[in-house]
Order: structure tokens, then sequence, then C-alpha cells
């Protein structure tokens, strides 16, 4: 589960997680638009020293005009890892992204769920990241990684 483009740096981790062990993958990925408010948004900016963010947090595309951006970073992401040798298929999520989570892991009877997303204190701190929340609905390892930036 990711919420950006996935970079050149988070593909070599994910591809490289469990060594030369063939992989593939289902990419999740919900518009940053379509997640927590703009309020938890900045304060996770400021936290992160990231001011300028905070400042435009409120001017993210929602609903329709995050869809066609998502699609593009969604299938870079997966062409991505496909170019690093690995399976992979994907799909935008615009809502109940757990609920689709725990379909997908059910569907294709996944080992781990990989969330991969940038730091949000505001959540982290009560649990209500996905990655916690995934813990609890899924029935498979969840394991939270950090996205690089370029």
């Amino acid at each position: 589960m990711i919420e950006k483009p996935l970079t050149p740096d988070d593909v070599d981790f994910v591809t490289t997680l469990h060594g030369d062990e063939v992989v593939s993958f289902v990419v999740l990925l919900q518009p940053r638009g379509d997640q927590a408010d703009a309020l938890l948004r900045a304060i996770d900016d400021v936290a992160l020293g990231e001011l300028k963010d905070a400042v435009h947090e409120g001017e993210e595309p929602e609903g329709e005009d995050a869809l066609a951006p998502a699609e593009l970073a969604l299938e870079h992401s997966v062409r991505a890892l496909r170019e690093a040798g690995s399976e992979a298929v994907g799909q935008v999520i615009e809502r109940h992204p757990l609920d689709k989570l725990k379909a997908v892991v059910e569907e294709a009877n996944a080992d781990e769920v990989i969330v991969l997303t940038a730091p949000h204190y505001v959540e982290e701190f009560f649990h209500r990241d996905w990655a916690s929340r995934a813990r609890h609905k899924v029935g498979v390892p969840v394991l939270k990684l950090f996205a690089h930036s370029e």
C-alpha cells in the first residue's frame, strides 16, 4: 500500500527484502488528497520541518481531481517494479482502503503486507496510521516502511 509513486530507492528496497526469492506485488495506491484531513497532514509537515509543504496542504487535488495523478503514479510504480524483475499489478483505491487491502490479501493469498508511506506522526502516535490499522484487519504480517523522497 502506497500513497505516492515509488522512487528507485523504494523499488530497490522492497524488491530485495527477501533476498533472491521471487516476489510479486499487488500495489494499492490511495490518492493523498482522499486521506486524513489537511490539518493532520500539516501537523506532520511541521513536525518534519517541511513548513513550505504545511502551508500548501489544502491545495492538493481531491476526489476526481486526484484520480488522474494517482493513476499515473500507480502506473509508474508498477512499471518500476516490473523493470526490477518482479511481477506487479496495481489499483487506485478511492474509498475504504483497508477493506480493499483485506480483500486483496485474501484473493492473492498474500504472505505479508508492506505499507510504504511518508511518516505521519499524529496518526502513528494514536495508532490510526494504515499499518497500525491494517495489523488488526488483514490477518498477515504488516511491515511498515518509510518511503524515500527524491
